[in-house]
């Protein structure tokens, strides 16, 4: 049996990733890489001013960009095929994301993150949750579908393959037993039909 990772680990992660693209994306450009290439020279006995290490760095955070939102990506659509609604998965990611995005530029660009920022970040996050109990409003008190409850009904819904619960069944099967009723009663009629004809010909041969 395999084991699969549950949708509310690949949504943090994926915020997580999307987070150090942030990062690493702003490192491509920003003057701290220049900094840092510059110590790395002097460790290096090279020229601080050195620009083939600086390219080296810039390039390297560059890949690492683009690894991290290709993972992002694919930690996100895993999320997606696991969760049971997108929004609950978006709640996660965007989130977890705002959250290690302001760590990250605590720790490495030492940004300073005002109260105002804090009541902004808790306001989208809110949101979100207020979005996500509306979605599960939808449900009914058994936790089922619209799907669910209309294949129960016996409707069947646009994409749907094949025959969905047993009121569909029994629907069809209704619609089979009026379809046997009026091949019977049009059986019937023809009998008649045919018996009246027959009389009418054993009348004609009486007379005659």
């Amino acid at each position: 049996m395999s084991y699969k990772a549950p949708w509310l680990a690949l949504a943090a992660a994926s915020g997580a990733c999307a987070a150090f693209n942030g990062v690493f994306a702003k490192l491509t450009t920003t003057e701290l890489t220049t900094s840092w290439s510059s110590a790395i020279s002097s460790s290096l006995h090279l020229s601080s001013s050195n620009k083939f290490i600086e390219f080296i760095i810039r390039g390297t955070f560059f890949l690492l960009n683009l690894a991290f939102n290709a993972l992002m990506w694919a930690l996100f659509t895993a999320a997606l095929t696991r969760a049971s609604s997108t929004t609950r998965v978006s709640i996660i990611n965007t989130s977890s994301n705002f959250l290690i995005t302001a760590l990250l530029g605590l720790m490495i660009f030492s940004e300073k993150l005002p109260p105002l920022w804090w009541v902004g970040a808790a306001g989208l996050v809110v949101g979100n949750v207020v979005i996500g109990r509306r979605e599960e409003g939808d449900e009914d008190g058994d936790g089922r579908s619209r799907r669910q409850q209309q294949a129960a009904k016996g409707v069947r819904l646009e994409g749907d393959d094949g025959p969905v619960g047993e009121g569909y069944r029994d629907h069809h099967e209704g619609e089979g037993e009026e379809v046997d009723g009026d091949v019977l009663e049009l059986d019937t009629d023809v009998e008649d039909e045919a018996q009246g004809v027959s009389a009418r010909g054993d009348g004609g041969d009486e007379r005659r």
